[in-house]
Formats: structure tokens, sequence, C-alpha cells
């Protein structure tokens, strides 16, 4: 059980010099916050180890080092004098591997009923704001604001229930992990991601805030509309149905790719749904029109209409970037109290993603600058008989659907489910249909319930065993459309990993995926069979050709997008003190880099400011780079359920729950995540559909 101790001593000597290395800066960052200064010296964390030492084996002499050097640094004089931080730690420091292991549970136990009741409460409080119904007053807003779980980890140091945690169980880096996860038993992982859980002190009044104000950017994207029936064309035309109402920018892209089957107007509809994004990123977008059907709206010069007379426009007031600034400074106050992870870079990166960040970098340049890139584009550029254009970063050509349009297949659809019911009582059948067996179909969804969502929907997983999953989806006044039952079965792929890595996985500080790629990549692969599920899909034998070339073209997509959030969250680090309108003319800034070295050449745009579109950006900081990771890993993982069945081998690699995600690859398909497998399948593709 303890064999991960001996394999570390192997690392004490060097862990010992990168301590020291960094012990000093983490006191000179600290020093600035009052709330945040360190009691304990070297002196009496050595007067443990001094104290301990000699009656402990070496494993457990490096568990010794780190706990009493963890407990260190998270002890505050309202814990007490330095005197009972040395008799606390002789205390309570554990060398029986039986007792270890009753205190894993014990602690195990309970830190599933605090998250698991917390997070019920947070996802009642949030229901106005999710959920269809009447309008957001103030109200909801400072309730779904509300942190419940904020004073959860105050309460865990007051009790020493956090210092006896970070005692015990050693938290280790990224790197550590690499290194020595390949030997760890199971139980030696789930040690290891126990000593994950405090590594941090954040105050609750901090945690309140970073709350209220992801809260807020969630209500202003959720109800950022455009009302399709009032876009004016350069003739003055309404190309779009009356009642057509778009989520930015989820429902402006789909709409985008669904008019690529339209002969007719889909390619004027597309530069209209083009023009509305590049207003929105530039801010020239009139306030009048953001979820208002009141006034007609010509795109071109920028006019708003009221009964056919022109009326005085206000353009959005920078809101976009105000909500992107205060998403930044909240999650920056969380860089003191992070010693680990000190900028939300490293913490999405090295802590939340556990890839580190050059790595994923370099997989997005390594393949948006593949000479295959002008290799796919010619080949689009073919099929549509046209040069290419910015927007046809969104193709979606590669995805047959059988020779049936949007508008029939949302007849098919909104028919088929005309509220949030009929799609809940529709989900076993789909289980039933990718593979599963009716007994664990119905078990599955005994856990996954659907509402019917305010925004374009979303996923809610449960934080303990045997608990419900939320599936939200939007449901228009004649049923679901197409669009919104292709998002449904996106989020139903993420309520199914849920389900599974909540209740399957061997423990449950294990559970879940590596990073939220993982649980993106199993969504696409639910995604991609949403025609099967309607009964549409007809086998093509060209189908494993187009799928590869739909995997690269939207992972070039959305790399550039991703590229520009991590720039923008660099160029903030940079410039702290930045205004709102500084940060809109460095988003539009980066983005016409990343545009102008990769796609500028492919899709023309000299400038193009399309990369900052993306809502993510505006609702979920640093959420981005997680899709074409998904999306590669997605990749790998239809190749390694080709030809079986896909229920199995999901289940399969599931339940290897939260460990590290490169470990986790070579546990599911057999190779790490790399863009090798997606560029020779790509090659292959073009040369046989060619």
């Amino acid at each position: 059980m303890l064999k991960k101790y001996a394999l570390l001593a192997l690392l004490v000597v060097t862990v010992t010099v990168v301590v020291q290395a960094t012990k000093s800066n983490k006191k000179a960052q600290k020093k600035d916050n009052m709330t945040n200064e360190l009691i304990i010296t070297e002196v009496h964390v050595n007067n443990v180890i001094d104290s301990l030492s000699t009656t402990i084996s070496q494993p457990n002499l490096f568990r010794l080092e780190r706990g009493a050097q963890q407990v260190a640094d998270l002890w505050r004089q309202e814990d007490g004098s330095a005197e009972e931080y040395e008799s606390f730690c002789i205390e309570n420091f554990m060398t029986d591997s039986t007792a270890i292991s009753q205190l894993f549970s014990k602690l195990e136990r309970n830190f599933e009923l605090f998250n698991g009741y917390f997070h019920n409460i947070d996802l009642k409080l949030k229901e106005p704001l999710h959920l269809e119904g009447p309008a957001i007053e103030p109200i909801d807003m400072m309730f779904g604001g509300y942190d419940v779980s904020a004073h959860l980890n105050d309460d865990m140091y007051s009790s020493k229930i956090a210092f006896i945690t970070a005692l015990n169980f050693p938290f280790f880096s990224l790197e550590e992990k690499t290194k020595l996860g390949d030997n760890w038993s199971r139980e030696e992982w789930a040690f290891a991601r126990m000593g994950d859980r405090f590594i941090s002190r954040v105050p609750a009044q901090l945690q309140q805030h970073i709350s209220r104000t992801l809260t807020n950017a969630d209500a202003y994207i959720s109800d950022y509309n455009i009302y399709m029936g009032q876009l004016l064309n350069k003739e003055g035309q309404r190309l779009f149905p009356q009642d057509m109402k778009l989520i930015t920018h989820w429902g402006l892209r789909d709409e985008l790719k669904s008019n690529y089957a339209d002969a007719n107007n889909g390619l004027e509809k597309q530069r209209m749904v083009y023009k509305v994004m590049q207003r929105i990123v530039d801010q020239t977008i009139p306030q009048q029109v953001i979820n208002d059907d009141a006034y007609e709206w010509d795109l071109e010069n920028n006019i708003i209409y009221s009964n056919g007379k022109e009326v005085v426009s206000t353009p959005e007031p920078d809101t976009r970037y105000k909500v992107f600034l205060d998403n930044f400074h909240a999650m920056r106050q969380l860089d003191t109290y992070s010693p680990h992870y000190p900028t939300q870079l490293s913490r999405a990166f090295d802590g939340t993603m556990e890839v580190p960040q050059k790595d994923v970098e370099k997989l997005f340049k390594d393949l948006l600058s593949s000479p295959i890139v002008k290799e796919v584009a010619s080949f689009i550029e073919s099929r549509l008989k046209r040069p290419l254009e910015p927007f046809d970063i969104w193709y979606n050509g590669f995805k047959s659907q059988e020779g049936v349009s949007e508008d029939e297949l949302s007849g098919i659809t909104s028919k088929k489910y005309p509220t949030a019911a009929a799609v809940e009582a529709d989900l076993p059948r789909m289980l039933r249909t990718l593979g599963w067996s009716s007994e664990k179909a119905k078990k599955i969804i005994s856990l996954i319930t659907v509402d019917a969502s305010r925004g374009a929907g979303h996923a809610w997983g449960a934080s303990m065993r045997n608990d419900i999953s939320h599936l939200r989806t939007r449901i228009g006044k004649e049923g679901m459309d197409y669009k919104g039952y292709n998002i449904a079965v996106h989020e139903f792929g993420h309520n199914v990993e849920q389900t599974i890595t909540m209740n399957d996985v061997d423990y449950y500080m294990l559970s879940g995926v590596p990073n939220t790629a993982f649980t993106e990549a199993i969504a696409f692969l639910f995604q991609k069979r949403d025609l099967d599920l309607l009964g549409l899909k007809q086998s093509n034998p060209n189908d494993d050709y187009y799928l590869a070339l739909d995997n690269f073209w939207s992972s070039y997509e959305v790399m550039g997008v991703s590229l520009v959030d991590i720039q923008v969250w660099e160029w903030l680090y940079a410039h702290p003190d930045a205004t709102t309108s500084q940060l809109k003319d460095a988003v539009i800034s980066i983005s016409k880099d990343v545009w102008n070295t990769y796609y500028s050449e492919v899709l023309g745009g000299k400038d193009e400011t399309l990369l900052g579109i993306y809502s993510h950006m505006i609702d979920y900081p640093l959420y981005l780079p997680n899709y074409p990771m998904g999306h590669l890993i997605d990749f790998q993982i239809e190749q390694q359920v080709r030809g079986k069945n896909m229920a199995n081998e999901v289940e399969r690699m599931l339940t290897q729950g939260s460990i590290t995600p490169q470990r986790w690859m070579m546990g599911a398909v057999g190779q790490k995540i790399s863009i090798d497998p997606l560029l020779n399948a790509t090659e292959e593709a073009l040369s046989v559909l060619k």
C-alpha cells in the first residue's frame, strides 16, 4: 500500500532543493497579504521532523517532511501558536498503514457528503437563472451568485480537518504524478488525489466574490440572444424565420453551419450571421437589438428601425469586455493563495487540465501549421465551388444528413420532443441504440433528469453517488428544433460520463475524468451519432474518412480560438491594470494576429476578428483549450471503439477515473494524446475521397 513512498524516496533530494528554492519566494509573495501571512518557520518544521524521524521508515519520513511543510504553509495565527503547530503534527501524523487507510475512508466519506449536499443547494439556487421561467429578478441573481459552500474550507481549517488531511496525504506535483503514477495502485492514486484536497486556503469572502462574478458572467451570456427575423439584408429583406431567436455564439454558429444546405439563400444568410458576429466582437452592435425583438436591424449600415422609421441606436458599451475583465480580476485574487499554481494559467493547465501549457500549445500550433490544412481547404473549395471565406472555419459539410434538410430534421425532432419530459422518456432507448444493455441503460437513466433550459443548454453532474445529473436543454414553443436536439445529445454524453464516473469508479476521490477535455470527448462521441439516434443514419463506406476530415476541421477551428484565449490571459497578467477599452483592443489585436498567422492564407480575411466571438471566453475562464484537446481525445477513442461495442469500451475507459490524462489515455487507447493519428487519418481520407 505504501510502495509509492518508497519510490518517492528517490525524489527526496530533488524535491528538497526545489522546496528550498521556492520557499523564500512563497513567503515574499504572501507577506503582502496579512490574511495569508506565514507564522511557522523552518525551525518549527524541523522540530517536528526531528521528533519523529528516528522512529519511522524512509517512506514515512518523506510523508512526514512534506506533510509537516504543507501544514506549515497553511497554518495561520488563528490556528494556534508555533508550539501548538508542532504538537498537532507530532500527535496526528500516522505511520501505520491500517490507520492511514481508515483515516482516508472517513475523510472520503465525509467529503462526499459535503460536496453532494452543498452541490444540490447550489443547483436549486441557480434554477431561476438556468431554467425556463419568469424574467430574472435581482433577488434571483443574489441567490444564484451565493456560494453556499464558501465557508466550508474555513471550517475545515478551524476544525483542523484540513490540517490532518494535508499532514497525512502529501500533495504531488504534476511532474511527480507523471513520473511515479505508472507504479501506483488504485488506492495510492486515491491517496494522491486526497493530497490535492487542501493545497490553498482561500477566504470565504473571496470565494463568494468569485461565485457572484462568474454567475453574473453566465447570466449575461445566457440572455444574449439575437432575433434573426428582425435582420435586414442590403435590400431590406428578411431572410430568417420571424420567430428565430439565437443565443450567441452557439446559436449563431449553428445557424451558420446549417445554411450550407440552403442552395438558395444560404450563402447570403451566412454572411449576415458573420456580420452579426463581427459587430459583437467589436461592440458596434446596437444595445437595442440584444435580446429584444422590437427593432429591425440593417446589418450592413448598422441602422435600426422601429415600425419602419429609423431610430437612434446606442452601441453596446463594451459590456462584453467588462464581464471578461471582472472575471480576470476575480480569478487573479486567487494567485496569492495558490503557491503551487500562482496564476490562473497555471491553475488551468498544470492544476486542472494536468497537461503543461507548453505541451498544449505545441499540439495546437503543430496542427494549425500542418500542410494538410491547405489540402483540406482545397477539398472544401472543390465541394463548395467557390473561394473560402472566413466563416468557412465552421464548414460542416463532412457531416452527412442523409439528404434530409435541417427544416425536415427540425420537423422530426419537434414532433418527437415537444417537452423536456419527452426527451427524458426517450433516453433509455438512445442508450440501447448506442450499445448499452436494457438493464444498464435503465440504471444510468434513473440518475439523469431533463430540464428545459433558459440558455443553450448544459449538463450538470452530481457530486455524490446515487444522486441525479441534470440535462438542461432548450425547448422552443413548437418543441425541440434540430439545433437544440444536436446540443442535447452532446450534453447527454456529458451526463452519461458524469453518471458512470461518479457511481462506477472504485474510489470517490477518483470519481470523474482527468479533465474537462475528456468529458467533452465523450460528449462529441455521442453528438456525432445524433442521426443514428433518430434512426436516419445509413451505413456509408466512406464514413470513417469523413469522420476524420470533420474532426480535423473542427480541431483547426477551435485551436486558433483557444490560442486567442490563452494569449489574452497572458496579456492580462502583463497588463493587470488594463481598462475595459484596452482589453477590447487587445482581444481584437490578438484575434487578428492569430488569424493572420494560421488562417488568412487559407480562408482569406486579413486582420479578421472572428476568433474573438466565442462566448466561453466571457463565461468560462480559460475553458476553451479543453475543446480541441477533447477533439483529439475523441478521435483516438473513435479509433479504439471502431468495430467494437461502444458502450463496453466507453465504460472500460471511464471507470479508470480521474488519474492523470496521459496515464488515462494509455489505459484507454494505448497511446498518449497526439495529433498524429488525426493527421494520418486525414491524409488517408483526402487520398481516397479526392
